[in-house]
């Protein structure tokens, strides 16, 4: 029996609307983000699941996840 093909994701951050709070990178629970100086960003996106938690929680709307 095969696995099923893992579904990837894409996470797009506006650099403009990051205000750098980190909440999305505390809310990820793959570790997929993390904050580099003021910005997030993205250290493992093998990792993501697409739950879009860090979407859902950013007050700024500065992350977006989609199905690649």
């Amino acid at each position: 029996m095969t696995e099923p093909a893992k579904k990837l994701w894409r996470i797009e951050i506006n650099e403009k609307l990051c205000k750098g709070c980190g909440i999305c990178a505390d809310f990820c629970p793959t570790n997929v983000l993390e904050m580099k100086g003021i910005i997030v960003g993205v250290v493992n996106l093998d990792k993501c699941t697409g739950c879009q938690l860090c979407d859902l929680r950013c007050p700024d709307f500065a992350i977006q996840v989609f199905p690649r």
